[in-house]
């Protein structure tokens, strides 16, 4: 989903009823964690980052 809205904002809750079917704490936190680990394996390229929007969601940017 971050590639397909690269370099626009990707609401949190359209990620969160998309993946997981349902928009709670526990699969906010679940998600949260997931964009983490994203982060980890993409940090070695300068060219991509994920921002968090805050209130709003997220952000692959691709340069």
């Amino acid at each position: 989903m971050l590639v397909q809205h690269a370099n626009k904002v990707l609401p949190r809750d359209i990620v969160l009823n998309s993946v997981w079917g349902q928009d709670d704490y526990f699969v906010g936190r679940s998600l949260d964690v997931f964009i983490t680990k994203l982060r980890k394996y993409l940090k070695e390229d300068e060219n991509v980052s994920i921002a968090n929007i805050h209130g709003v969601g997220f952000k692959l940017t691709i340069q």
